[in-house]
């Protein structure tokens, strides 16, 4: 480097802005190595106390492109659609979208994340399939859309590799919580991937990274901006994170909930934000004029098991078991299962998708340190959320896990989680708003 880092971060830490090469120099530098996580870390924490304007956002996501090459999907034929969240409890969305806009004829090119903080990641749950490998080469990437007509991987060394480094190191450090550091994070992925066009899945309440509305609706509206900025064609769906989506928290829970999805089934919360998404994309990649036109479409897919042959498809592919998913029984569950019971009679009235997730990190769902490992059985189903009838005694959730110290722990914060009242709650709306290039409209 020629500028020296500290000064960098002091600049920012005091509200300055920095130049689009002095924002390339730091992803360059700590690409290299010459900068250490501890100076980047200090950085990304100014950034999350202080922010960046436009400019330095668009100069990061240049930045993070720079550091690696671009995927040339256009001999894949039609419109490629993507789909991208912010990060949730229970999120596990993108394991039934892709096959299912697949399965549209609507190719899915789709690069995701690990867990951060309390959420889970695409790619520990597609991991947690035995065999399964979401390192591809751009060649095989191709060659899978082209054929299948989705593939999910992660970022490679070659593939925008400052954001899989700054990413990871994010997660162990507080900084997530960011509209710069995620839309850069995002936009980049989607633009080295070679995707056309972008719907996101932008998370909002408790759960959530930024858990006010209106941040999450700016962190929506920049998201479509720097997309647009970038060629990409993008709209965000506003969902609700206040309590997890679905019933399963952890990676192979997970896997399975997708499973029952894909063949028509599954909790209601997550199928409606699947649509409501899968319709967006459908409208996006020129299959339908209007979103809830394509969700007729979709339903048929899931009931005539078109989808979850793709999902299949995309297994067998990407070298994973197709026998595990075919026989779920074939995995073991974890060693250790515990309940959670209701102490006393009533609804549940709130369930904390921010504890429940921690809970989770703390079962081994998720990474505490940038190296932990992650453990694919442990997790929690939740038998009850919002709105549910409980009685004294009545299972709330169950706990999966293989270190055994840590049930207790885990069943005293989990029953933190739930709030309850004497009188009936509705359950809560997961679809708030939708934003586009014209901004915020009733989705």
């Amino acid at each position: 480097m020629t500028t020296n880092p500290v000064h960098l971060i002091e600049k920012k830490r005091d509200g300055g802005a920095l130049s689009a090469e002095e924002i390339s120099e730091l992803v360059r530098g700590y690409i290299s190595a010459s900068i250490p996580d501890y100076q980047m870390s200090a950085f990304l924490m100014a950034v999350v106390l202080r922010g960046m304007d436009e400019a330095e956002t668009l100069a990061m996501t240049r930045a993070y492109l720079s550091s690696g090459g671009v995927i040339d999907l256009s001999s894949v034929p039609g419109i490629k659609v993507d789909k991208h969240s912010t990060g949730g409890v229970g999120d596990k969305v993108s394991l039934v979208l892709a096959p299912l806009l697949a399965a549209a004829g609507v190719p899915v090119p789709m690069m995701a994340g690990r867990g951060l903080g309390h959420t889970g990641g695409t790619l520990d749950k597609l991991e947690s399939i035995p065999g399964f490998s979401t390192r591809l080469s751009e060649g095989a990437f191709r060659d899978q859309v082209a054929s299948v007509g989705c593939a999910i991987i992660g970022q490679t060394e070659k593939i925008v590799p400052a954001d899989r480094k700054i990413y990871g190191l994010r997660d162990v450090t507080g900084t997530v919580p960011s509209i710069p550091l995620i839309c850069s994070s995002i936009i980049s992925k989607k633009k080295a991937e070679g995707t056309d066009a972008l719907v996101l899945d932008v998370k909002l309440g408790r759960g959530a990274f930024l858990r006010k509305r209106e941040e999450t609706v700016l962190l929506a509206r920049s998201l479509v901006s720097l997309g647009k900025g970038f060629g990409i064609r993008t709209v965000a769906l506003l969902t609700a994170m206040d309590q997890p989506l679905g019933k399963a928290v952890g990676n192979w829970l997970e896997v399975l909930e997708s499973l029952e999805l894909l063949k028509g089934g599954g909790p209601e919360d997550a199928l409606e934000v699947t649509l409501a998404l899968g319709g967006l994309m459908l409208v996006l990649g020129g299959k339908t004029r209007t979103q809830q036109e394509g969700i007729p479409i979709l339903r048929g897919l899931l009931r005539s098991g078109a989808a979850y042959g793709k999902f299949l498809g995309m297994v067998k592919a990407q070298g994973g078991d197709a026998s595990v998913i075919e026989d779920t029984a074939k995995v073991p569950p974890a060693s250790f299962i515990a309940t959670v019971d209701s102490p006393s009679d009533g609804w549940v009235a709130g369930l904390d998708a921010m504890e429940v997730g921690g809970v989770a990190v703390l079962l081994g769902a998720g990474r505490m340190r940038k190296e932990d490992p992650v453990d694919p059985s442990s997790g929690i189903l939740l038998r009850k959320k919002t709105g549910d009838r409980v009685l004294r005694g009545e299972t709330l959730a169950t706990i999966f896990a293989n270190q055994g110290g840590r049930i207790e722990e885990a069943r005293r914060r989990l029953l933190t989680a739930y709030r309850f009242k004497e009188t009936t709650v509705p359950s809560p709306p997961v679809i708030d708003c939708l934003v586009d290039e014209n901004g915020e409209r009733p989705s």
